[in-house]
């Protein structure tokens, strides 16, 4: 099974990419919905232990949590420390169900695959992107969004120009759907003569 790791800053269209590739065949998986299932079960008693007042009825609460890690970075560390372990129990599960499913091509979906390191663990690393115009314009569109708070998520993450630098493939969304979906299939045909 040929493992590809899926990555893209906020805006870029990585959840509609990672569906494309889903579409295609590939078996995915989306780390951010772990993390949100993970809150929802195993990781809410953690949490709460380690930041009291964070979760409401046994479900972490992303902006009590929010309230007490952001801007602090050993308390960022310590949920990280919760979380990631966690992650990668649900990670290798999902990856243990693709084989015996006898998948060709599995799709680690991580929005901080570089950041984390986890480039090491696929053969390549798909990088989503778009026209930074575009990135604006589509994050700006979000409820409760605005262009300080994307301008502060933005500088939380790793440039798109350092993420596209380390890419072995680029799926360019500014273009429309229909061509995003051609760079899948020609993403997959690519990685199938590996195999």
């Amino acid at each position: 099974m040929i493992l590809l790791g899926l990555t893209g800053s906020i805006g870029m269209g990585k959840s509609t990419t990672a569906r494309m590739f889903a579409n295609a065949g590939a078996a995915v998986y989306d780390a951010d919905a772990a993390v949100h299932a993970l809150y929802r079960g195993e990781a809410a008693p953690l949490i709460e232990a380690a930041f009291p007042g964070s979760t409401d009825d046994g479900v972490v609460d992303r902006r009590k949590l929010g309230a007490q890690v952001i801007g602090r970075p050993e308390a960022m560390r310590r949920l990280e420390e919760i979380v990631h372990p966690l992650v990668r129990n649900s990670e290798a599960a999902f990856l243990q169900e693709a084989r015996q499913s006898a998948a060709r091509i599995a799709v680690l979906d991580i929005p901080l695959l570089f950041e984390t390191g986890g480039e090491e663990r696929v053969r390549a690393a798909v990088v989503v992107t778009a026209d930074p115009a575009i990135q604006r314009q589509r994050v700006l569109a979000r409820p409760g969004m605005d262009a300080e708070r994307l301008d502060a998520l933005l500088a939380k993450q790793m440039p798109d120009a350092e993420k596209r630098r380390r890419a072995h493939f680029l799926i360019d969304t500014g273009h429309g759907l229909e061509p995003a979906r051609r760079m899948v299939a020609s993403v997959l045909r690519a990685v199938s003569a590996l195999a």
